[in-house]
């Protein structure tokens, strides 16, 4: 009866363990302190490598200040915001592009640094967020650029720097922790003390 209980106890344990460390979503807005600035003149077919110079671009920026160049034949503004969450930053390297027009992003078990979001194709522009240390599941705005009275819809997001190691999140951590302290009580009980 004694090892029963314990076999429980330790079942228990590891469900309250794997159920408390459950991550909730994250919302990112324009303006927050993740928030890096944005891009204006952004030109359509968004690709990985004039998403990248943006990215670029803009985090090379001072805060709070604004600058324009011609790429690929046409001209961007860059705002900087003046957030400087997650300084210094590492060159962006292009990992994955969503094109369906959904707000909710899963960042996984992390890894990535910034957040691209286009808003409304060539009318709109791009919005992009340092998103270091984040993990799981994160939401954006679903209508963007406030200066453009939030008129313009999101077409798709970016994600950059990606992943290159892979550890299992807490949740996992913890049930495999109860499901080796069960399986050592399962030991106890069968073969005693000894």
């Amino acid at each position: 009866m004694k090892s029963k209980r314990t076999i429980l106890s330790s079942v228990l344990c590891a469900i309250a363990l794997a159920l408390g460390s459950s991550a909730y979503a994250t919302t990112l807005n324009f303006g927050d302190t993740r928030d890096l600035g944005d891009i204006i003149n952004v030109p359509e077919p968004a690709n990985p490598v004039d998403e990248t110079h943006y990215v670029s671009q803009l985090i090379a920026l001072a805060l709070g200040t604004s600058s324009s160049d011609t790429f690929d034949g046409k001209s961007h503004t860059y705002q900087r915001s003046l957030s400087a969450f997650g300084a210094p930053y590492p060159a962006p390297i292009f990992s994955t592009k969503d094109e369906s027009g959904n707000n909710v992003v899963d960042l996984g078990s992390g890894g990535f640094l910034y957040l691209l979001g286009k808003y409304d194709g060539p009318n709109g522009g791009d919005e992009v967020w340092y998103v270091g240390g984040l993990t799981g599941i994160i939401d954006i705005p679903t209508n963007g650029l406030p200066k453009d009275d939030n008129k313009y819809g999101l077409s798709h997001f970016s994600l950059f720097n990606p992943v290159t190691t892979t550890t299992p999140d807490s949740g996992t951590t913890a049930a495999l922790l109860g499901l080796a302290l069960t399986g050592l009580a399962a030991l106890r009980a069968k073969f005693g003390r000894n």
